[in-house]
């Protein structure tokens, strides 16, 4: 169905992309070079500590990168406690979820950087998190890439604000579009993201509509393949115990890797919001593009990545480099 673009629409995605571009100025790679030059080593040793003791950091960590940057940007607001009359974002029910591992893995990869006196409350934590989660897609088998650093931590975490910020299992193409064209990012981008699901898991009360009662025609949603239908079913019995998960990548779940595309052409993803990128005639093309070639998924990764680590980025007065990760000066 086509769509009316208006003046003010067009106005107002040209003004975000002019916006987005002003934040992003003062990130560069290599930023720390004359401030904490082996910064990067350190996090990345930090890391690949975390990730021998338990593979929940790989996962963990990226989709904490993920949800703090949608939420008022990539500035590691994400990470505050709770204190108070103050209920932080952490708190907010979409994202009880995330693993603990995830915020371990940025304190500890903190803690190591502050030892270094030269470093000492010089490396904010949102470019802590930054970096370890791309330390975590390497670690992983994927990709390594430069990141952009720069960024200041945020003065503000409030539940409130991450309502309707964080896409839902359930959506559909045009609500996944519009989400992350809120934050100027396109189709493609979306795509290649949604190619996260590749490692980590999920509970089954985030997908149990799809198995057992999808619409009064058909309790399994007739888009899932039978026998993963089947599987999921075993693997999630009907008032299943809430902490059960299961691999999102049924495949290859520990392997950061293009799988993900080829499970979406054998009706093998997860979620509603990862199977409709394979039916729809808008998203096919790439979906199948990247199922034959690991290479162009992983240039099409770096690049999302990369925009999505642009967010909204605090600086000057607008953020600081906090002591604590967890907590506000």
């Amino acid at each position: 169905m086509g769509r009316v673009i208006t003046f003010i629409q067009v106005f107002a995605l040209s003004s975000l992309v002019i916006f987005s571009n002003f934040t992003s100025a003062q990130l560069k790679q290599n930023y720390y070079a004359n401030i904490c030059p082996n910064v990067e080593k350190i996090v990345r040793n930090a890391v690949a500590t975390k990730v021998q003791q338990t593979f929940v950091t790989i996962p963990g960590t990226l989709r904490l990168f993920f949800h703090d940057c949608f939420v008022q940007g990539c500035d590691a607001s994400v990470m505050i406690a709770s204190s108070g009359s103050n209920t932080a974002e952490k708190d907010h029910p979409d994202n009880l979820s995330l693993a603990g591992d995830g915020f371990d893995t940025v304190i500890k990869a903190k803690a190591a950087v502050d030892a270094v006196a030269s470093c000492k409350n010089k490396v904010s934590c949102a470019d802590i998190l930054t970096m370890a989660t791309r330390d975590v897609v390497a670690l992983a088998g994927g990709p390594s890439y430069a990141v952009e650093l720069g960024r200041l931590d945020g003065l503000s975490s409030t539940a409130a604000s991450v309502g309707g910020k964080l896409p839902k299992p359930t959506m559909n193409l045009d609500q996944l579009n519009a989400m992350f064209a809120a934050h100027g990012l396109t189709q493609a981008d979306m795509i290649a993201l949604s190619g996260a699901h590749t490692v980590g898991f999920s509970h089954c009360d985030q997908f149990a509509n799809r198995i057992y009662n999808f619409s009064k025609q058909n309790p399994v949603d007739p888009t899932l393949n039978p026998s993963y239908a089947a599987q999921l079913q075993q693997s999630c019995p009907k008032n299943v115990d809430p902490r059960i998960a299961v691999n999102m990548d049924p495949n290859t779940p520990r392997t950061f890797d293009n799988v993900y595309y080829k499970n979406l052409q054998q009706g093998q993803g997860l979620f509603t919001s990862d199977q409709v990128l394979f039916p729809d005639s808008r998203s096919k093309q790439t979906v199948n593009s990247w199922a034959s070639s690991s290479q162009a998924f992983n240039n099409a990764f770096i690049s999302a990545m990369t925009k999505l680590g642009r967010v909204d980025v605090k600086t000057g007065q607008n953020g600081n480099i906090r002591r604590d990760c967890s907590a506000f000066n």
